[in-house]
Order: structure tokens, then C-alpha cells, then sequence
């Protein structure tokens, strides 16, 4: 049984996103989106880092080989272990930034993007390999958000986040990347809206509600299985880490917020909350 959500890393991130455990080092990863920062932290350790990154940096993952792939506003890019940085692929369009990004069980990248208006149907879910041209998967969406697998790495969960939907990408025939897309669960109008998420080894979906100061469990059949009040209105994403993979950190943002909101920015924790499942690094 979980105990009650508390303080991990006091902060006041602007935009404080895309959670990650990192296995190999032993760590949290995160990112701090609208203040271009890449924060880490080792729970058992204490040491934390935080780098600048040169631009707006929507998410942040583990390469294979060390180093992080960043999505960042123009393109996706490299750094290497050295801090040395590349781009992997590199394409600005005026008004787009990088948002949110999720490593497949098959070592790739979906990395998502939007603009900074949220003008619909403009941002995008692409596939990124270590070599080789882009895949775009989802060409018009608006607020590309949370993504995950379920366990058995066949479901694939994606949210667009004005759509107030959690939805379901199966696979529909032969071809590797074509799938059908369903509604999993909706979000009701002033509960909030379905931001980061999570995937647990029962193959269940946590979601962090922007403006709903919540995390929710939805059942693989999208039935709600639990929500979990927090001490912030705009909880982000959610992840989970730390020994054995049963604490769930939760990220958030104090945007937009006017008046005292003391935890907002901070990043959060909701120990034992249950059993998470060992995120891939990025193979390139």
C-alpha cells in the first residue's frame, strides 16, 4: 500500500515535465521545459544535476550507449557522455517546439512536438531511429502528450491532450508502425486535462491532470481505478522509479499560476505506489 504523496525535490520549475528512470545510472530524469534545463537526481544519493540546454527542451531520455536524446525545439539532438552535443535531426518550423517523448521497446524514439499557440492540428508524433530518415506516425495533432506500452509492448497509449482522451494505438495488420486508434477513457469537463502517463507491470495507465491537481489509474479495459489528490494544481507526467521500480514521481509546473502555490514546480513522489515497468534507452 502507497503511503501519502511527498516532497522529493523542491524546485519551481516553470514547466517541469517527462519524468524517466534511468537504470543504468541509478537516477530521475527531467526536464524543465520553458527555462531549457535538464534536471537529474539520484534518490538514494542525493546528488543532483541541472544543465542548460540551448533551447526549449520538451523531453529528455537515456541513450544506450550514455548520454541523452533530447526533443528539443527545432529537431531532435544528441549528447554524448562528454556533454559533447549533435543533431540527430535537425528542422525548425517557426512557432513549434519539442513536447514530451517516450522510448519504444524497441530502442526508438517517439518524440512529440507543438506550438506554442496550441493552434490545432499543428504539432505532430514522429518516430526516430538512430539512423535514417524520420517516421511520422500522427501528422496533425495539437498537444502531443503522455505515450506508452502496455507490457506486453503490442498497445501503445498516447494522449492529445485538448482531446481530454486517453487514447489506444493496436496494431491493424502487417505493417509494423500502421495502427487503429481508440478511445481507452475520456476525461470529464472540470476534472482536468490528461497531460504525462505513466504504464504499470498490470499493464495499467496513470495520468497526470493539468489543472486537475490529480493522478488517475485507468484499467487496460479504461475503467478508473484510483485517483490520487496532489498538493498542485498542474501535475505533468508521472514515472515510475527508485528501488525496484515502485515509486512513482510526479513532475509539475507553476505557469500560469498566480498567488502562493509552494510545491508547484517541485518534483513530487508517491512512494509505493506499485510496479512499474523497466523504461528502454534509446538504442542511438
Amino acid at each position: 500500500m502507497s503511503r501519502a504523496v511527498e516532497e522529493a525535490v523542491r524546485d519551481d520549475a516553470a514547466l517541469g515535465e517527462g519524468p524517466t528512470w534511468d537504470a543504468a545510472a541509478g537516477r530521475l530524469i527531467w526536464v524543465d521545459i520553458l527555462r531549457s534545463r535538464v534536471h537529474t537526481w539520484d534518490p538514494a544519493g542525493g546528488r543532483r544535476t541541472v544543465m542548460a540546454t540551448a533551447q526549449h527542451v520538451g523531453a529528455a531520455k537515456p541513450r544506450a550507449g550514455g548520454g541523452l536524446v533530447v526533443n528539443l525545439r527545432d529537431g531532435v539532438g544528441l549528447y554524448d557522455p562528454d556533454g559533447a552535443f549533435r543533431w540527430l535531426h535537425h528542422e525548425p518550423v517557426p512557432g513549434r517546439r519539442g513536447n514530451d517523448a517516450a522510448v519504444a521497446p524497441d530502442g526508438s524514439l517517439w518524440a512529440g512536438t507543438m506550438r506554442y499557440d496550441e493552434a490545432p492540428g499543428a504539432g505532430a508524433l514522429t518516430r526516430y531511429d538512430a539512423g535514417g530518415p524520420p517516421t511520422p506516425l500522427l501528422p496533425s495533432v495539437t498537444v502531443s502528450n503522455g505515450t506508452g506500452w502496455s507490457p506486453d509492448g503490442r498497445r501503445v497509449y498516447y494522449i492529445d491532450t485538448p482531446t481530454r482522451r486517453i487514447d489506444v494505438l493496436e496494431p491493424d495488420g502487417d505493417a509494423p508502425l500502421a495502427r487503429t486508434r481508440r478511445p481507452l477513457a475520456v476525461v470529464e469537463d472540470g476534472a482536468g486535462y490528461p497531460d504525462g502517463l505513466a504504464v504499470d507491470a498490470d499493464g495499467c495507465v496513470w495520468v497526470a491532470l493539468w489543472d486537475g491537481g490529480a493522478i488517475r489509474r485507468y484499467t487496460p479495459d479504461g475503467r478508473l481505478d484510483r485517483v490520487v489528490e496532489l498538493p498542485v494544481r498542474r501535475p505533468t507526467a508521472c514515472a515510475f522509479g527508485g528501488a525496484g521500480l515502485r515509486d512513482l514521481y510526479i513532475t509539475s509546473a507553476r505557469t500560469g499560476l498566480d498567488g502562493p502555490h509552494p510545491l508547484s514546480g517541485s518534483l513530487l513522489v508517491l512512494p509505493g505506489a506499485g510496479q512499474g515497468l523497466e523504461q528502454p534507452a534509446f538504442a542511438g
